[in-house]
């Protein structure tokens, strides 16, 4: 019986599926997403989170277990015809996957099936990525926008309210300025109301 022996053989010797691993998630954390069988990426996923945990550490101790064991495989790409060395795995994982998920207790993977199956034996197909750096901290960014969301709903308020206490005033001004200049009309229509009088006062006098 198999009691308390994990994981699966895919049909390979131990030492094939440790370098199966090793190059695969080699692979993934170089171009963080591959293309490989479900079977296969159900077996590498807990192997690549362990690494990336071990890599929000940070600590020479932890950069050299992860050597330890995943290797060190440089990073080359080809520009104008020739290969170009742009860094290493390891250097990667410490310098740019792991700071990414510091926020993050876990699920630094995922796995999304394909419609595709692959030719020979009928292979379920699937991605392996890594999550992305917006998705890494995604609690912390929902909470952060909904401060945000808030800070600005109460600073729409507060303008809302200023600029209604503005509006107050200036009305209020305008009315005051209408009433005194209504009132200064109304004094001149008197003044010249009476002068009118005086004037016919003085005519009938003469008269």
């Amino acid at each position: 019986m198999r009691h308390r022996v994990a994981g699966r053989r895919l049909s390979r010797t131990s030492e094939h599926r440790l370098a199966m691993r090793r190059n695969m998630v080699s692979s993934l954390f170089e171009h963080e997403t591959i293309s490989t069988t479900i079977e296969k990426a159900k077996e590498v996923k807990p192997f690549a989170e362990k690494l990336i945990t071990l890599a929000k550490k940070g600590t020479l101790a932890a950069r050299r277990r992860a050597i330890k064991l995943l290797g060190n495989r440089d990073i080359i790409i080809h520009e104008d015809g020739k290969t170009v060395k742009k860094g290493t795995v390891i250097a990667k994982l410490f310098s740019e996957i792991g700071p990414r998920y510091l926020d993050r207790a876990g699920g630094y993977t995922r796995i999304i099936r394909l419609s595709l199956r692959r030719l020979g034996d009928n292979g379920q197909l699937v991605l392996l990525q890594l999550i992305g750096q917006d998705e890494g901290s995604s609690k912390v960014t929902t909470k952060r926008a909904l401060r945000r969301k808030i800070e600005e709903v109460s600073e729409v308020e507060e303008s809302s309210e200023v600029e209604e206490d503005t509006q107050v005033e200036e009305s209020a001004e305008s009315e005051e300025e209408q009433k005194a200049v209504e009132t200064a009309e109304s004094q001149d229509n008197a003044e010249a109301v009476a002068d009118e009088q005086s004037s016919e006062v003085e005519d009938s006098e003469k008269q």
